[in-house]
């Protein structure tokens, strides 16, 4: 078993590496490389699929449950606010500055760093598959998603997030409706007509005041918004004959898009189709032993109003790692050196008890 001192210094040599290598999504096959090279080293098989790399522990055992530990290396594109080189990683007093550096470079190799802790490790409860993925930023198909068929079927994960190191144990889901009205064009002075905008009225009227009945305790009530509207008519004489909206849904994790689905189809006139289902609202229980483990640990339970990879996987997962939230995809991102170390030390502790 590695040294926490010898983990940490590794990792923290790993994202300095990591953060000078631009990793936009679809673009990561640098950091992959990165990545692959670090596990090699260290006398690890390494597997990879596109841009994704894992590794499984020395002694797997396919009789036994999969563990899985995923972190995703790609980042977003840096912003206009960057004061700071963004692939140049500076530390100043007790801060790593770069782009990645907190989402989710710190989590990723803080990850990286346990599983190489536990990979010699004999006679555990669970295999362990570490990923490394790509794509997460823009929930692409080649991410997650093309990895989880390869690997053995995990039965739960940990998703490491910058989450102030507490258990994001829900996660908000995303539904986009696309809504169309039709009406009959007329003209307005003769009251000739069906007009599509003030049926669509009707049906955004109440979308406003509609209260769904299940509340989540992690993350509240299911969150409805109109953002977007327009007709087909630009002429002030005319009735226009059809009208357009987006319907922006946060799911909460009481409710599947089917049961949404069903409620909007029982109320609404207007036609309308989701553009996507994929990211789905997600819960683990709160008596799932790695959630126990963490609360254990004195960590606190919370429901997370970003989505990250867990959305996609079929499967229970707890999202949980250093770093904050807050500080994703912000101008000069960071992360607190101790946040890497207490991250390393954190999941560890944590493993150890279901390990």
């Amino acid at each position: 078993m590695a040294d926490i001192e010898v983990l940490y210094n590794e990792a923290l040599i790993l994202l300095h590496e990591l953060i000078s290598i631009p990793s936009y999504s679809r673009e990561e096959s640098n950091t992959a490389n990165a990545i692959e090279k670090f596990l090699s080293k260290k006398t690890i098989p390494v597997n990879r699929h596109l841009n994704n790399i894992w590794a499984v522990n020395q002694y797997f055992d396919p009789q036994k449950p999969t563990l899985l530990l995923n972190s995703h290396h790609d980042t977003v594109k840096p912003n206009a606010g960057y004061t700071k080189d963004p692939f140049a990683p500076l530390i100043e007093t007790d801060k790593l500055f770069g782009l990645g550096s907190n989402d989710a470079g710190a989590s990723l190799v803080s990850l990286i760093a346990a599983f190489i802790h536990y990979y010699p490790q004999q006679h555990l409860n669970y295999n362990i598959v570490l990923a490394a993925t790509a794509e997460e930023e823009i929930s692409g198909l080649n991410g997650i998603v093309a990895l989880i068929p390869l690997i053995p079927t995990p039965a739960f994960a940990i998703v490491g997030e910058p989450t102030l190191l507490n258990l994001a144990i829900a996660e908000r889901g995303l539904l986009v409706i696309d809504a169309n009205t039709k009406g009959i064009a007329g003209h307005a002075a003769r009251e000739e007509g069906d007009n599509a905008l003030y049926k669509a009225i009707e049906d955004i009227q109440w979308i406003r005041q509609y209260q769904f009945d299940k509340i989540s305790e992690w993350l509240g009530p299911v969150k409805m918004t109109v953002t977007s509207f327009h007709t087909d008519n630009k002429q002030h004489n005319v009735v226009p004959a059809t009208a357009d909206f987006i319907i922006d849904i946060r799911v909460n994790e009481l409710y599947s898009f089917d049961e949404i689905l069903s409620i909007l189809s029982a109320n609404l006139r207007s036609e309308f189709a989701p553009r996507s289902t994929r990211l789905k609202s997600t819960g683990i229980p709160v008596d799932h032993p790695i959630v126990q483990a963490g609360i254990n640990l004195g960590k606190t339970c919370y429901g997370s109003p970003t989505t990250s990879d867990k959305a996609l996987m079929p499967f229970p997962a707890l999202k949980v790692g250093p770093g904050d939230s807050a500080r994703s995809h912000t101008a000069d991102e960071f992360v607190y050196l101790n946040e890497i170390k207490n991250g390393i030390e954190f999941y560890i502790k944590l493993l150890k008890q279901v390990l």
